[in-house]
This record gives C-alpha cells, structure tokens and sequence, in this order.
C-alpha cells in the first residue's frame, strides 16, 4: 500500500493503559476499593506482575516489575512510577505495523509477539508517537 493511500477505518480501540508502579500492594487499594474500579485477573508477562482493571470497555494494567531487568524496573528507575503505555487494539496488527513501516514509523517490535494473555502484541517506540510508548495488539 503506497505512503498516500489512507489507512483502513477499522474501529481501533483504547485496550488499555499501563501504568508502571513500585508495589501492587500499596497502590491497587485506590483503583479498586476507592475508584471502585473492578479488578480482572491477568497474567503476568515481561518481568511484571499486572492487576488488571475494568475501567468501561477498556483495562488500566496496574504494572510491578518482578526483575531489575525488566522493562517496568527499567522505567520506574528512570522516571519514577507514573503511565507506561498506552495499548490499541486494531483490526489486523500485521497490517497496522506495514502502515508504521511505510510511514517512516520506527518500531521497538519488527513483528508482532505474544504478550500478557497469550495475545499478539507489538510496540512503538515514543520517539516516532509523540513521546508516548504505545502497544498495539489485536
């Protein structure tokens, strides 16, 4: 597909936000008992332990790194806890991410891989978005 030709409108959708925290334990009491938020079980992946939490149609992944290598040990290091990504879902990955490529879009995943819940997911990297980490997955 050229550069000009525009993209699909599939009905993308927020999935959810994750957000980089130090201790599941210390936070999770606000976003569920006072935000009344309700929480969703979720496996855990990539080094972090993630409380998941229905927020509407979408999920707020509350996010504790279980290694000091791992991508959410790495951030809360850097920048302290605080919103780690934002995660859409699109009709077809494959498709969005030749969509990134032929834009000039620079990827952190060249090819989709599996994620939290056995899902296929890929990542932008902030630099080509704006400042902001974004997953996408289908």
């Amino acid at each position: 597909m050229p550069a000009s030709t525009p993209a699909p409108r599939g009905r993308a959708r927020i999935a959810h936000i994750g957000i980089a925290v130090r201790a599941l334990d210390q936070v999770l009491p606000f976003y569920r008992d006072i935000l009344g938020l309700d929480q969703v079980p979720l496996d855990d992946a990539d080094g972090a332990h993630i409380a998941g939490l229905a927020a509407g149609e979408s999920l707020v992944e509350l996010l504790e790194a279980t290694r000091d290598d791992s991508p959410i040990a790495t951030f809360v290091a850097r920048r302290g806890p605080g919103i780690h990504h934002i995660c859409f879902e699109v009709p077809n990955l494959d498709d969005a991410l030749d969509r990134c490529r032929q834009a000039g879009v620079r990827l952190i995943d060249e090819t989709p891989r599996v994620g939290a819940e056995g899902r296929r997911i890929a990542f932008l990297h902030p630099s080509a978005t704006g400042g902001v980490l974004i997953e996408l997955t289908e």
